[in-house]
């Protein structure tokens, strides 16, 4: 589709593009909803960009650690670099890419830790941040169409790459897998900030998102086509974590309902 493209004589990426503008909506939806409901915008802000840049990291590292292998083969060809250039050619290709599930953990991690260290209201926190990650992960998945970094099976109906980054995706119609996940993301994006206007499932918004972002990445895997990310016990590594997610978010609403019962 349209990986690229110049401005002023430099390479953009379009799917770092859409991926910063998706930061950027998501953060400006977080600080003006804490702004307005008796939240710290400055404490929310610092807990998105904390979260951001831990997912960043995270969602490039699990990809080296998901792409085990060729991990391994770079461990044992180290004493064969003969260059730094060439290392950093290495490390580009090892981390290179990205697996959201990585990063959505490691943030989430970060933001918590901060959060307990700061002493805020972790919950109220939560339900905000909850709403603004679909919103910013919509706008990323846009990205990953146009940049075919990601993409669906063959299909008759659907698109043909033919500048993809990933070789593997062009010349053949392929299902908008990626678009139909940015649909979703924004309709759960909106479902959330309902909750979140109307005082529903105070204190479980973050978990109720990890149960429904599991089934639809759960189903979704069915009709992605890019099966270089690896599988585990029958499942996509992306449908092994949806349902690690979606029993831990599951437990985590139970157990936050027990504790409300019992303090009434």
């Amino acid at each position: 589709m349209l990986p690229y493209f110049y401005l002023f004589d430099r390479l953009i990426s379009v799917y770092a593009l859409l991926s910063l503008i998706g930061v950027l909506t998501a953060g400006s939806f977080a600080y003006q909803y804490a702004k307005r409901n008796a939240l710290d915008p400055l404490d929310m802000t610092v807990l998105l960009l904390v979260a951001a840049f831990a997912g960043w990291a995270g969602s490039h590292l699990t990809y080296a650690l998901v792409n085990f292998q060729e991990l391994r083969i770079f461990v044992l060809n180290l004493g064969k670099i003969s260059s730094f250039s060439q290392f950093i050619d290495y490390i580009q290709y090892l981390f290179g890419g990205a697996v959201y599930y990585g990063g959505l953990i490691t943030g989430m991690l970060a933001g918590l830790l901060l959060a307990r260290k700061k002493k805020l209201d972790t919950d109220r926190y939560a339900d905000v941040a909850a709403a603004a990650i679909p919103l910013f992960h919509g706008f990323g998945r846009i990205g990953c169409f146009l940049g075919g970094c990601c993409f669906g099976v063959e299909c008759k109906i659907g698109f043909i790459y033919r500048n993809a980054i990933i070789e593997e995706a062009n010349g053949i119609r392929r299902f908008p897998v990626q678009l139909l996940e940015a649909f979703l993301n924004f309709s759960l994006f909106f479902i959330l900030w309902w909750f979140l206007r109307k005082s529903k499932y105070s204190g479980i918004l973050l978990y109720l998102y990890l149960c429904s972002y599991a089934v639809i990445r759960f189903t979704l895997e069915f009709w992605r086509g890019d099966d270089y990310r690896g599988f585990l016990l029958g499942l996509s590594t992306s449908q092994f974590i949806a349902v690690i997610t979606f029993v831990f978010g599951l437990v985590m609403i139970l157990i936050k309902r027990h504790r409300r019962l019992s303090a009434t």
